[in-house]
C-alpha cells in the first residue's frame, strides 16, 4: 500500500488505515509514553474505534563529567507524532476547503433565489399592465 510508505512509523506500529484517524492523545506514566489513536469508523464496523500504544522512555546521559541522566521519548513515537500531525493537518485543510465550497454554494443559492424573486415581480408587473 502506498499509505504504508507515506507513514512508515505508523505502519511499523500496525496502523493500517491512517486515513480513518480522527484524533490522538499522548500521556506519560512513569517511564512510559502512552499514545492513544482514535478512528472514524463506518457504522457497523467491527474494527476498534481506538487503539493504545506504549513506548518506553529512553535513558540518555549527558557527555559531561557529572552523571546527569535524562529520559527522552522513543524515536518511533516521535516519528509517529509527526506523521499523525501531518494526517490531521491534511484532513483539516480538506475540511476547510469543503466548508468554503459549501459557503460559496449557499451564497450562490441565495443570489439565485433573490434574482428569481425579482424576475417574478417583474413578470407580475407585466401581467397587471
Amino acid at each position: 500500500m502506498n499509505q504504508m510508505k507515506t507513514y512508515p512509523h505508523l505502519s511499523e506500529m500496525g496502523v493500517l488505515n491512517p486515513q480513518q484517524i480522527d484524533k490522538f492523545s499522548i500521556n506519560s506514566i512513569e517511564y512510559t509514553d502512552v499514545l492513544r489513536i482514535s478512528y472514524e469508523r463506518p457504522k457497523g464496523s467491527i474494527l476498534p474505534h481506538s487503539k493504545t500504544y506504549k513506548f518506553p522512555r529512553i535513558q540518555k546521559s549527558s557527555g559531561t563529567g557529572e552523571a546527569k541522566v535524562a529520559m527522552e521519548s522513543h524515536p518511533t513515537l516521535r516519528g509517529a507524532l509527526d506523521e499523525l500531525g501531518d494526517i490531521l493537518q491534511t484532513k483539516g485543510d480538506k475540511k476547510d476547503v469543503a466548508g468554503a465550497i459549501l459557503e460559496e454554494l449557499r451564497l450562490l443559492e441565495e443570489d439565485i433565489a433573490l434574482r428569481n424573486e425579482c424576475i417574478r415581480r417583474l413578470v407580475g408587473k407585466i401581467k397587471t399592465e
